[in-house]
């Protein structure tokens, strides 16, 4: 089983909204229905887990709904024998929410916790940002695709510049090899019971100094492939990222 766990806790304070940047609107859809269409309809995803906190749970119910509604008229057009079945597997693979915790870290072990409930030991939890809205089925694809030969997988992109590494962060210290540095991306995907252990033991302190998902699976030894990235599956953090979102829906 493939699940994956939609984190939708943030506060998204840096934006300076009243409200968390997901829950934001965009060409009349909330930022986080971008990757919930994605997640629901891909066909490589068996369950969905959303990570929300109380206050916004009725929010992501009327963009659950929303989405269900809009698949099941599409089907309905196709004429497709099958499209009452295909519309039922979607509809059931949301698996219900789970609690944030002090930091994104231990939002993913609330998550897991939860998914722990109905999954097996051996199945993959594919890990994604409700505010990284551009997510691909292709990206999803290949990143399953490198963790079922391995104990997990992650995107990731190519250093383009020149990169220093300065100790004090007033002098550069040293050149780094640029095709040695690569940034990471969301989603990840790991094993479930060695990532939820690898995680389990960093409790109860460590866990709050994590991060990037990945980091408690290098640090337990587990072997993570890395995936070619996506350019376009960037994390709407700054005000800058929302106005390039805005600008890509136009």
């Amino acid at each position: 089983m493939n699940i994956a766990l939609l984190l939708s806790g943030g506060t998204g304070t840096r934006l300076g909204e009243s409200v968390p940047k997901q829950y934001l609107e965009v060409n009349g859809k909330k930022i986080i229905t971008y990757s919930l269409e994605t997640l629901l309809c891909s066909d490589s995803i068996d369950a969905l887990q959303i990570v929300a906190s109380e206050q916004w749970r009725d929010a992501v119910r009327v963009e659950l709904d929303r989405i269900l509604s809009d698949i099941s008229g599409k089907l309905l057009l196709t004429d497709s024998e099958h499209a009452v079945e295909k519309f039922s597997v979607i509809k059931e693979k949301f698996r219900g929410f789970s609690d944030p915790g002090e930091n994104r870290q231990l939002s993913i072990l609330s998550g897991m916790e939860s998914c722990k409930s109905y999954a097996g030991d051996d199945d993959i939890i594919l890990v994604h940002d409700a505010a990284r809205p551009f997510v691909s089925e292709e990206l999803i694809e290949r990143i399953l695709a490198a963790a079922s030969e391995h104990d997990g997988a992650m995107p990731v992109l190519p250093m383009k510049d020149t990169v220093y590494l300065s100790e004090d962060g007033k002098a550069v210290s040293k050149l780094l090899k640029r095709e040695k540095i690569f940034a990471g991306q969301a989603p990840e995907a790991f094993r479930l019971r060695k990532y939820f252990e690898a995680n389990r033991a960093l409790l109860p302190h460590k866990i709050l100094t994590i991060n990037g998902a990945t980091e408690p699976a290098v640090m337990a030894g587990m072997d993570i492939a890395m995936v070619e990235g996506d350019e376009k599956n960037f994390k709407v953090t700054t005000r800058a990222d929302l106005e390039r979102m805005i600008e890509i829906q136009k």
